[in-house]
């Protein structure tokens, strides 16, 4: 499958030039455009590039660390599943990246604390 990387381009301009303003914290899970991607990095998907990710760290109002989700269910160490808003996702351990706030693109809720606390420490235990 090819990638239209010319595509991803422009809509990256339109992010890198968006306002920033997006308020967020940790444990929200927000959908956002993550782009289109080198091998077996993540891709975002639609004409947004977006994907749901995890909020896992707060650094400032402009940089986040992220956890991408697939609604696909894995069973590994480098994935955990979890249910939210009645489906079944898995937080994707081994993709964990720094992105820009200005990728954020609509808030979807909350992770409840217990869930978010065995992520973090399965990620603990990744590094």
């Amino acid at each position: 499958m090819l990638k239209d990387f010319f595509k991803w381009h422009s809509e990256k301009e339109k992010i890198h030039n968006r306002e920033s303003g997006v308020y967020f914290y940790e444990r929200e899970i927000w959908w956002a455009s993550l782009g289109l991607n080198i091998g077996y990095e993540e891709d975002g998907k639609n004409e947004k590039f977006e994907r749901p990710i995890l909020v896992l760290k707060k650094f400032n109002k402009y940089i986040l660390w992220a956890l991408p989700l697939t609604s696909k269910n894995k069973e590994s160490k480098y994935y955990y599943p979890f249910e939210f808003k009645g489906e079944k996702y898995s937080v994707i351990l081994s993709q964990l990246r720094i992105i820009s706030s200005k990728r954020l693109l609509r808030k979807l809720g909350q992770m409840p604390e217990d869930d978010f606390s065995k992520i973090r420490e399965s990620i603990r235990k990744l590094v």
